[in-house]
């Protein structure tokens, strides 16, 4: 038969989740004001569809170069009101 549960230490390993992914969210708002959702990490647009940002990139085939300069807040182009 299983332990019974210790109700205060859950308690306190939800808060201390909550407060890790609370920060984790709080750095991800932050980048989302500064950066196009569909930029990776090498600077390559990932969207499936037309940007006026989209560079041609250097060899035929691969992704397209995002040209945009991240000082634009994206967040209003999938909020809906």
């Amino acid at each position: 038969m299983p332990e019974p549960l210790d109700q205060e230490a859950y308690q306190r390993r939800l808060d201390r989740l909550s407060e890790m992914f609370g920060s984790m969210m709080e750095t991800v708002e932050d980048l989302t004001t500064k950066r196009c959702p569909y930029k990776n990490k090498e600077g390559r647009c990932t969207a499936g569809f037309g940007c006026r940002n989209q560079r041609k990139p250097p060899q035929k085939g691969e992704k397209y170069i995002c040209g945009g300069d991240d000082k634009l807040d994206y967040r209003s182009a999938w909020e809906v009101p």
